[in-house]
């Protein structure tokens, strides 16, 4: 190649998903594919208001019902505080929650559990218990529950890692680089401006579901679909009473978890009915409990000042107030992220970040797809559109001056951290420039003039543009491990405690594996995500899949073909340094060789018998960052406020892409929901703090049939601190086409609205305003 570097001939390839066939044909096992004798289902009883004290619980009428196995309340369960947050230990989310808890602090809360013979019946039983609720003030406004003398929702003593619970603040930040005083002093104009990103939901396909059972040794089995395996083994120990040994949990192939399945949410429950009963339990929740009791995005109210001098950013400060609902699971790391990401996209010498997570009464926020990125990047993004539109600049040309490049540092990164202290970030690979100018040209950006008027009528074309940045992992946070074993006829058994949640990660690890190797990707037989049987792993989080977890795959992968070199070497009496391992074979200079095949029984069953195996681990205190410029162009009926997504481009720089048609997979899936919640996606709260939406019939999402033209360039760049030069992919994506959106609509329009969704109510009011600024001609 061209770069020197060796070329790749696995790695780099659309290779076919190593579970596309059992898929396909409706054999590829989810947790609930399997029967179970005597198996009992489960229903949650969720309290019905925003803020209360059970005063009195009554189960006896429940529990007297035929069929009924066990029905649980806050008296029948240890009172231990934790964070249902699936995050490395010690966790950064404060432990304030319980199992069942006297108290409930939002409508959804978890007040009882029943397990019957049937769902119905578990069901019934659920409303057969009676309860009389204290009924609370109820907190449903973040800068109202701040208030001096706001009721206190964690008022319990025993729950640790809150900031400040007298005044509902379940975390805060201050951080700043250089002298933002200063670099306001010293620009010559000034920007300050306000922007809102809502709560939405996660909406994967496969709902919350967990079966729990006791095997031949009195464990605890827990089959879930979830995406961190080993935090839902170390968490539930202490709420049930048990150690870790004696509890295995199996991930199976998952519906999608994009965040929400961070969260330790029914395994609890489950486990617990199944040691009180003898009996496998069965717990799903229904798609009204995902949109009720589940997880969301983090609300935010982000306040964005920007001083420029020379077309230059002199200083940038960013103020947040975050949501985090009843709980304060990821508050503290997804504010951290919020401001870590955004204000490491430009060079400033100046930089400020303030941010409070607050606790209200309302639905509870939790980790998300961008993780705080779709949040930042709304607010910045469309800030710098506006400070690009009162200089009178092009916002690209004003975009290309100011974004960082490489070998720059991120100081802001090293003094925020992500939950605990920073590391110093060096950006040793940025794609961003030709991102740009790629992205430029396919959406006809130079024409940008031309596009505002497809014809007469009230139609407007527009084009806007975003761009953004993620992290590859959490720097000196989270490791990854893998183990790989060889086997007589020359495959390899790879075992991952990674966590494959529908992305295809398990085919990007045999890709790895395989290039390491010297061997075709079918020679590599992939086993996830078992605390019993694969390699500690933290999870699918943090976009760490490919470039933690995927480089311990690649030092596993060299210390077995270092062993393969030095068993095939003492075959062909050479020194393992002269050998050559080539097309499945370790060959002499003089043409001799021995095959993989060879090599194994070789040193099974022959002189010096050992097993070729590997593990390896790896961790990094670098978390490299994948960009990318996304460009949108809409269509706004100015009489209806409606706004048609026309084409959304993203030009990707995610390192060394393991595989193409994956990797286009995740940027147009991600596309496609952040336009959702760019346009209709919202959860409203009625004055009792109750959402509304409890179904996809009333909570819209965006459906293949909603796609715009889609336009994913994949920008090639070469990362050395990853596996094979590879970057992180799966959420960089979903940050940038939110704001290009509002980008666009603005251009079409005039208009400028600074909350999503892009409502047609909205698209109407913020023209009416920007018809008020514009001067009327005087008549003659």
């Amino acid at each position: 190649m061209a770069s020197g570097k060796p070329e790749l001939r696995t790695v780099g390839k659309p290779e076919r998903r190593v579970d596309s066939v059992k898929l396909a044909t409706g054999r590829g096992t989810f947790v609930d594919d399997i029967a179970m004798p005597g198996l009992l289902h489960a229903r949650i009883l969720h309290s019905p208001h925003a803020h209360a004290r059970i005063a009195r619980i009554d189960a006896a009428q429940a529990r007297a019902l035929p069929g009924v196995a066990c029905v649980l309340t806050h008296h029948d369960v240890p009172r231990v505080a934790y964070t249902s947050a699936g995050q490395g230990w010690p966790e950064p989310s404060p432990y304030d929650s319980f199992m069942l808890d006297e108290k409930v602090r939002f409508a959804g809360d978890r007040v009882a559990v029943a397990a019957a013979d049937d769902p119905e019946l578990a069901q019934r039983a659920c409303e057969s218990i009676k309860v009389d609720y204290e009924v609370l003030p109820a907190l449903l406004d973040p800068e109202r529950a701040m208030a001096r003398g706001a009721p206190v929702i964690h008022d319990e003593p025993d729950a640790t890692g809150i900031k400040d619970a007298l005044r509902n603040l379940a975390a805060e930040i201050t951080a700043g680089v250089g002298d933002v005083a200063r670099g306001f002093a010293e620009a010559e104009q000034v920007f300050e401006q306000t922007y809102r990103v809502p709560y939405v939901q996660q909406c994967s396909i496969e709902p919350h579901v967990t079966i729990t059972w006791l095997d031949e040794d009195n464990r605890l089995m827990v089959r879930t679909s979830t995406q961190v395996p080993f935090h839902v083994r170390r968490i539930i120990a202490p709420l049930l009473g048990i150690p870790i040994r004696r509890i295995r949990v199996i991930k199976p192939r998952i519906g999608g978890g994009f965040g929400g399945k961070q969260e330790i949410l029914i395994e609890d429950l489950c486990g617990m009915l199944t040691l009180r009963t003898g009996r496998p339990v069965r717990l799903e929740y229904t798609r009204e409990e995902e949109l009720t009791a589940a997880r969301t995005r983090h609300p935010q109210i982000v306040s964005v000042k920007s001083g420029v001098r020379d077309g230059r950013f002199t200083a940038l400060e960013m103020r947040v107030l975050e949501n985090t609902g009843a709980y304060g699971t990821h508050a503290l790391t997804v504010m951290s992220v919020t401001g870590n990401r955004a204000l490491s996209l430009y060079r400033c010498p100046n930089l400020r970040y303030e941010a409070r997570a607050v606790y209200t009464n309302l639905a509870v926020a939790g980790a998300f797809r961008g993780y705080g990125c779709p949040q930042g990047f709304f607010a910045l993004e469309s800030h710098v559109d506006e400070v690009a539109a009162a200089l009178g600049e092009d916002p690209l040309e004003f975009r290309r001056r100011n974004h960082v490049q490489e070998g720059d540092d991120q100081p802001i990164a090293e003094v925020l951290g992500e939950g605990k202290e920073g590391y110093k970030q060096i950006i040793r690979s940025c794609g961003l420039p030709q991102a740009i100018q790629l992205g430029a040209r396919a959406i006809g950006w130079k024409d940008r003039a031309r596009k505002k008027r497809p014809g007469n009528g009230p139609l407007r074309r527009g084009l806007g543009m975003a761009i953004v940045m993620q992290a590859s992992g959490i720097p000196g946070v989270d490791m990854g491990a893998a183990s790989i074993k060889m086997n007589e006829d020359g495959s390899f058994n790879l075992l991952m405690g990674a966590t494959d949640i529908g992305t295809g990660a398990d085919t990007m690890f045999c890709q790895i594996a395989a290039e390491a190797l010297g061997v075709p990707i079918e020679k590599i037989i992939p086993y996830s995500s078992d605390t019993d049987m694969t390699p500690f792993d933290p999870g699918a989080y943090a976009s760490s899949t490919t470039y933690v977890s995927g480089r311990a795959v690649e030092k596993a992968a060299r210390l077995v073909l270092q062993q393969i070199t030095e068993v095939g070497a003492r075959m062909l009496e050479m020194k393992p340094e002269e050998a050559v391992v080539h097309g499945g074979k370790v060959c002499a200079k003089d043409g001799r060789f021995v095959t993989y095949e060879q090599v194994c029984l070789s040193s099974l069953y022959q002189k010096d018998q050992f097993q070729i195996m590997a593990n390896a681990s790896h961790m990094s205190y670098e978390s490299p960052p994948p960009f990318a410029a996304v460009f949108v162009e809409v269509e706004v009926d100015t009489e209806t406020g409606l706004v048609r997504v026309v084409r959304i481009v993203e030009a990707v720089d995610c390192g060394q892409v393991v595989n193409p048609q994956m990797a286009e997979g995740q940027v147009e899936g991600a596309a496609l929901q952040s336009l959702g919640y760019a346009l209709y996606e919202r959860m409203p709260f009625d004055a009792q703090g109750r959402m509304q939406f409890r179904s996809f019939r009333d909570y819209t999402i965006a459906a293949a049939t909603d796609a715009p033209e889609l336009t994913t360039i994949l920008v090639p760049t070469h990362e050395p601190t990853g596996p094979f030069g590879a970057k992180a992919i799966a959420e960089i994506p979903i940050n940038g086409p939110a704001p290009a959106i509002a980008n666009a609509v603005f251009h079409a329009t005039g208009a400028r609205i600074r909350e999503i969704p892009l409502t047609p109510e909205r698209v109407l009011a913020a023209l009416e305003e920007a018809r008020a600024r514009t001067p009327r001609p005087r008549p003659a």
